[in-house]
């Protein structure tokens, strides 16, 4: 069977085991997504999964073009191999320590 085009893919359907909130990160295997939206548990939504975001920097200094993982239950940037960290994508502006948020490229495929 040849491949058959079926949407555009900015975004993927998504049916949470547990309520997810609008800009919660998810990660499914090697795929991560941003809710769009607030999900109910086993109730039909969307994960955004291009695009870029503000992430708070949680106190880090990012540079950019750096590859950014982020903490998914804080939704803060997080040292690379930290316990439960996502590499999300990479960051499109500088942050410095006492900067508040950075913006990220999510970027799927990061190992």
């Amino acid at each position: 069977m040849k491949a058959r085009y079926v949407q555009r893919g900015e975004s993927i359907d998504y049916i949470p085991e547990t309520d997810v909130a609008a800009g919660d990160i998810i990660k499914i295997g090697n795929l991560v997504g941003v809710a769009k939206l607030d999900i109910k548990a086993g109730e039909l939504g969307a994960l955004a999964v291009v695009g870029v975001y503000e992430i708070a920097t949680g106190g880090a200094a990012v540079a950019m073009g750096d590859v950014v993982s982020v903490d998914p239950a804080t939704g803060k940037v997080v040292a690379a191999g930290a316990s439960g960290a996502v590499k999300f994508g990479h960051a499109v502006t500088a942050a410095t320590a006492s900067d508040a948020t950075v913006n990220v490229r999510l970027t799927q495929g990061l190992a």
